[in-house]
């Protein structure tokens, strides 16, 4: 197959440079560079006997007697609204305050 193809010079010059030493054409070198490239990046294959068996070991979730985790957003929801009175209080007694000076 022909292609043509756009390096970046270092690795032209790399290529050029192998196939100075090597004493093969270009074409060889850049074929046999892409094949070593490709083979390191391929996993070796294993066949379906080699592969170790892989089973899941199920566990309680964690949550204490009495928590209903169908309910936790609600208890997030809870906290947040606790968590805006407080801070309105705040604000109100900070404006009294400052009214009062």
């Amino acid at each position: 197959m022909k292609a043509t193809l756009t390096l970046d010079s270092d690795i032209a010059d790399y290529l050029r440079e192998r196939c100075r030493k090597d004493d093969k054409p270009f074409e060889q070198v850049v074929n046999e560079t892409l094949r070593r490239g490709m083979e390191s990046t391929q996993p070796p294959a294993v066949s379906k006997d080699d592969r170790a068996r892989f089973e899941v070991a199920p566990h309680s979730g964690g949550f204490a007697p009495g928590v209903d985790p169908n309910k936790l957003n609600q208890l997030l929801d809870e906290l947040f609204i606790k968590e805006y009175f407080e801070k309105e209080r705040r604000i109100e007694k900070q404006m009294s305050e400052e009214a009062a000076q």
